[in-house]
């Protein structure tokens, strides 16, 4: 079980190679420690992201990091 997970952060390191270097890699670390970090609790990321993209628009600047719960 425990190789199937760190499958995930082998296939990502791999990945990031082929990222433009102006960004884009560092954008890709940070989506993948989220989505890796959210099916290791228990969580849907594709649901979440739908969820924080449909309501990022309205929601308050000062609430930001409930996004992350």
């Amino acid at each position: 079980m425990c190789e199937n997970a760190l499958r995930v952060v082998a296939l990502g390191r791999r990945n990031y190679m082929f990222f433009v270097p102006d960004g884009g890699d560092d954008s890709a670390a940070v989506m993948y420690s989220l989505i890796g970090s959210y099916k290791l609790n228990g969580i849907e990321p594709e649901a979440w992201l739908r969820h924080v993209i449909g309501v990022f628009n309205t929601w308050p600047a000062n609430c930001v990091k409930e996004l992350l719960l």
